[in-house]
């Protein structure tokens, strides 16, 4: 039976000053497991990327608790959730999010060699990640030289370099046409199929959420249905 790897307890996140404050996550309450892939789904501004910020620690949150492979966010130190972000995280963006002076092997090898990473070792994996990708022939182009498809390929390559343990993504087809939308969740499926990672992704996509194995839908700050 799989484990619950991202859990939360009467999660509470506000933003603006006291006197004009937003309530934007409202006692939220969830558990994953690993290997799942789970969709977030709701309207704009029911507290989606929010959600998602703050279950990966790139945003503090006011009440609750966030635990991570049995790991309180509440307990760790800022450098200490940047190592855990590091070592057991992968992110993919809506934007892309690529460096367009550096090739789609510099791009996906960059956040290895962050990481302590010798440059032979982490070219050699970031070419295997590209390879899973299929953009094993497109490894040397820049940015602006691939589709939108293609560079939407390569931030996924990147987000699953280091090998992490979740990848959360927020509107990862957002930017994409039906057919390269297509591509990218065949391309996650199988991914998720071989390496059994856990991926949360947040979307506005019925197609994307169809083919999460269970969606969340928020409304309001709130989780209104968690399937």
């Amino acid at each position: 039976m799989s484990e619950i790897v991202i859990s939360t307890e009467n999660l509470h996140k506000f933003y603006g000053l006291k006197d004009q404050q937003v309530h934007a996550l409202r006692g939220v309450d969830i558990s994953i497991k690993e290997g799942e892939i789970v969709g977030v789904m709701g309207p704009s501004g029911c507290g989606k990327t929010t959600l998602l910020n703050c279950l990966s620690g790139l945003d503090s949150f006011d009440d609750g608790n966030i635990l991570i492979q049995g790991k309180s966010l509440r307990e760790q130190s800022d450098d200490q959730l940047s190592e855990f972000r590091a070592k057991k995280m992968g992110f993919v963006f809506q934007t892309y999010n690529l460096l367009p002076v550096l090739t789609a092997v510099e791009n996906v090898e960059l956040p290895l060699l962050v990481s302590g990473f010798s440059g032979k070792e982490a070219r050699s994996k970031a070419i295997d990640k590209l390879a899973e990708v299929d953009l094993e022939n497109q490894q040397h182009q820049l940015p602006g030289q691939l589709s939108g498809g293609q560079r939407q390929r390569v931030t996924l390559a990147r987000a699953l370099v280091n090998d992490p343990a979740i990848v959360w993504a927020d509107e990862p087809t957002g930017n994409l046409d039906s057919e390269n939308e297509q591509v990218i969740m065949d391309l996650l499926i199988q991914l998720n199929k071989d390496n059994n990672q856990t991926f949360v992704i947040v979307t506005h996509s019925d197609y994307v959420g169809g083919r999460a194995h269970r969606i969340i839908n928020m409304k309001d700050g709130e989780i209104s249905n968690n399937g």
